[in-house]
């Protein structure tokens, strides 16, 4: 759904302004390229910040806390 909004707004741009369309266009692969190492830091980080929080929770699941149980 959200490519196909995508899709329907570019070529509403394309009708009313296609050279900005074009641009848009050829510039989508560089704004991916330059984003990618943003999106690989905010995976370290949730990752970092989920293993903390397991680190700090495992006292309280030891002694049977009210926490969500083990996975089988």
């Amino acid at each position: 759904m959200k490519t196909l909004f995508a899709l329907g707004v570019w070529c509403l741009l394309l009708v009313l302004c296609w050279p900005l369309a074009i641009l848009a266009l050829l510039a989508w692969p560089l704004v991916w390229l330059v984003s990618l190492p943003f999106r690989l830091v905010g995976i370290t980080f949730s990752a970092l910040f989920a293993f903390l929080r397991a680190l700090l929770m495992l006292p309280a699941r030891l002694l049977g806390g009210g926490g969500r149980p083990l996975a089988a």
